[in-house]
């Protein structure tokens, strides 16, 4: 391909050079210079008339074999051969231009023969018109002259004659309040009273500055009421400043008045845009905003009396400046204060469209305020409030329904239940709502909300981050976190932890997957700084365990109470023997019974596992009673064995007493079952006891015995603290004699049936 090039190239110019040769064109225009040395006499030299024969034989001879000289032979007989060729194409081809030329020239021959005489008649017409048009200038110039005169004239009479007439017609425009009419006029008369004022028209220049005095006074007057609309006052002005009047005190008042109008101009009302039939185009992003749509009559009044005042007052920007600003920060006040009284985010959406359409109104009379930028940094603040507020709203609305327990009616089966249920539902569909608000504003077609689309998107994720710190701190202020345990009610602490709960397990996989469909159009990406499930889950489920912690604790506290009154109040050396069972079983009995109600409305049941004592501890147990019958007639004796075996039983019985607190119903009871009974133990330990205290104590712990057995998933526990109980009040008597068998049988069956008798009549 580069060969044919090259050949190509070299045709094109052999034929140049052959045209120029044929033609006879200068030599000196394809010569050598002639500082060339030989080392440049190439074949292509050999076209020129400085070419040396002798010299390129010689170079060609010393640089080129046999070979090369038989080859160069060769190639040089086909050049040869080759402009023969041309030549002969190229006579021919000039040789049939030239006939063609030849047969042109026979024709305009033949064409012009006969023109001379043609054109020499023309002429002579030419000349008769000419002399023809003379005579006739020469007659009519007179007249001309005449009657150009007498039109001079009577535009002068016309002049003069509006000049007399001026004060009359000025007198008609005031009548007529065509103030403008008249500015023109007299301006237009101005010349002549300039120059022939002081003689001629004296007299009517006199009583035409009378005249305008009056109309400046009352341009003036309008000016300054407030009557008159603002198009009106600045209309006003620019005539004034038309006479050459001083207007800076009236630029002064004109400002006041659109400071004023600014201040009683109502925003607050409620706007509606159709959104179907959008005014501006959003297809480019924000600078494709053109033609901006008129907005409501007085914006769009003030908007134009601003115009109007940046055009008499061209110096005044600074002042416009700070009054569009002024207008636009109230806009924005006004959104922020809807959003503080939880306005929907339709409404929000108008307004921001409402506030947009002004501002390109504004942007084109006055683009020197550069309020697209001031617009979106005032907006951004706005969106930002909004989306806060949507999550404060939330966490009010989940507080609300929380704090509903303690106004629960008293018929109600399932308070705690329904609660729980009601701030699922809270959390959940108010979360979705939230983000369908979100959607609802970012699927407007306006510029202000492109811009801010991605900041929205990451604003709404860092919400979430901060709903949910924040709501766990509102959890913990709900179950009492600074306040005494009695002012909160035990259920509101038990649901929120089941809140606790449902958040780590279910809730925040929920909102995760509205996130992705409502904002990212699929599913969630993790890994953004903004929304951390992993730190938040890890948040709710210490906090369940606490707030678990703290129900416990809460409850246990109440009967810890109701313990120590029972063993403070009677005087434990003077007891009397016991004839039943003690009223305060029956209270603690149905403090554990509400604790089981509340527990059984919201928690799940659990797996039962129930500890079994080894055959230590059955012999223990069995020894100790043998032990305390066995020694009645010696104390300090019953004391030293019942020391022993209590020493035997701490390395002979491997029982877990306190677990890991679980989210059931069973683990729950369980544990305060034992926290109790282990209370109980230690207040026993602080007082001294007689024989009948000491049987009393056996025969209420044998009564809880019996009662517990079947509500506690770990009997064995449960008759192990019992049974501390009762060596804690044996090594506490001074005479620890048990009850005998049959008749602590008998008391605690008694008990029983009245306990059943009076259960039908409760129910």
């Amino acid at each position: 391909m580069a060969t044919d090039d090259v050949s190509i190239d070299d045709k094109v110019k052999r034929t140049r050079d052959l045209l120029s040769s044929f033609y006879s064109q200068d030599a000196s225009q394809t010569s050598v210079p002639a500082n060339t040395t030989s080392r440049f006499a190439t074949l292509d030299t050999i076209n020129t008339t400085s070419f040396d024969a002798d010299q390129y034989m010689n170079l060609l001879v010393h640089k080129s074999n046999l070979e090369g000289l038989l080859q160069r032979h060769v190639e040089m007989a086909a050049e040869i051969k080759n402009l023969d060729t041309d030549l002969q194409m190229l006579v021919y081809e000039n040789y049939n231009k030239f006939i063609s030329a030849t047969d042109t020239i026979k024709r305009m021959k033949n064409n012009i023969v006969g023109m001379e005489v043609n054109m020499e008649q023309l002429l002579d017409k030419i000349m008769s018109v000419q002399s023809r048009s003379d005579g006739v200038n020469t007659l009519l110039f007179e007249k001309r002259e005449h009657i150009e005169k007498l039109h001079r004239t009577r535009n002068l009479l016309r002049k003069v004659q509006f000049i007399y007439d001026l004060p009359t017609t000025l007198q008609k425009c005031i009548k007529s309040e065509a103030y403008s009419d008249a500015v023109r006029w007299y301006t237009g008369a101005m010349p002549i009273f300039k120059a022939y004022g002081d003689s001629s028209f004296q007299d009517c220049k006199k009583a035409s500055e009378e005249v305008m005095s009056v109309i400046i006074s009352k341009l003036e007057d309008k000016v300054s009421s407030d009557s008159e609309s603002i198009q009106a006052r600045a209309e006003a002005v620019m005539l004034l400043k038309q006479l050459d009047f001083p207007v800076e005190n009236l630029k002064s008042k004109l400002l006041e008045k659109l400071e004023q109008f600014l201040e009683e101009l109502d925003l607050s009302r409620d706007i509606s845009i159709d959104s179907e039939n959008p005014r501006e185009s959003t297809n480019e992003g924000i600078e494709s905003d053109s033609t901006p749509p008129r907005p409501e009559v007085p914006t769009r009044e003030f908007v134009e009396a601003v115009h109007a005042y940046h055009v008499i007052f061209p110096d005044s920007e600074l002042h416009l400046v700070k009054l569009m600003h002024d207008l636009t920060t109230r806009h924005f006040e006004v959104a922020k204060q809807q959003i503080q009284e939880q306005t929907s985010s339709a409404k929000l959406s108008n307004r921001l469209r409402f506030i947009w359409t002004d501002v390109l109104l504004i942007d084109e009379v006055l683009p020197e305020a550069g309020l697209q930028d001031f617009a979106f940094e005032a907006a951004r603040v706005a969106v930002k409030q909004y989306v806060t507020s949507l999550f404060s709203h939330l966490l009010h609305e989940i507080s609300e329904t929380l704090l509903q327990i303690q106004k629960v009616g008293v018929g109600e089966e399932y308070p705690l239940r329904a609660a729980l249920e009601a701030s699922k539902n809270a959390l959940i569909q108010g979360s979705t709502k939230v983000l369908s608000d979100i959607r609802h504003l970012l699927d407007e077609d306006l510029g202000l909300i492109l811009k801010l689309r991605d900041m929205v998107i990451s604003w709404v994720q860092e919400g979430f981050n901060t709903f949910f710190k924040q709501l766990n701190d509102q959890l913990l202020l709900l179950s009492g976190k600074n306040v005494p345990t009695d002012k909160v009610p035990s259920g509101l602490v038990l649901v929120i932890a089941q809140l606790s709960v449902f958040i780590e397990r279910d809730g925040i996989s929920r909102i995760i997957e509205e996130i992705g469909s409502s904002l990212l159009g699929g599913s969630y990406e993790y890994g953004g700084p903004a929304f951390v499930p992993a730190e938040i889950r890890h948040t709710f489920r210490s906090a369940s365990e606490k707030f678990l912690q703290r129900y416990i604790s809460m409850r246990t506290q109440r009967i810890y109470v109701l313990l120590r009154k029972r063993l403070t109040t009677p005087n434990w050396i003077k007891h009397k023997e016991p004839r039943e069972v003690h009223m305060f079983v029956d209270l603690f009995l149905q403090e554990l019974g509400v604790v089981g109600s509340e527990v059984k409305q919201i928690l799940p049941q659990g797996l039962t596992r129930r500890h079994s004592r080894t055959e230590s501890n059955g012999s223990t147990s069995s020894s100790r009673s043998t032990t305390l019958r066995d020694n009645r007639s010696n104390t300090n004796r019953a004391r030293s064995q019942l020391l022993e075996t209590h020493l035997a039983k701490l390395f002979k019985q491997k029982m877990e007493i306190f677990t890991k607190v679980e989210q059931t119903q069973e683990s729950v009871v369980m544990t305060i079952v034992k926290l109790c009974v282990k209370s109980l133990q230690e207040l026993v330990r602080l007082h001294t006891f007689n024989r009948s205290g000491f049987q009393q104590i056996q025969l209420d712990m044998q009564y809880l015995r019996i009662t517990l057995k079947d509500s506690t998933e770990d009997e064995a526990a449960i008759e192990f603290l019992l049974d501390e109980v009762i060596v804690a009040a044996a090594e506490r008597c001074v005479d620890p004699s048990p009850l005998e068998p049959a008749i602590l049988d008998r008391l605690v069956q008694a008990k029983l049936a009245k306990t059943m008798d009076q259960e039908p009549v409760a129910s």
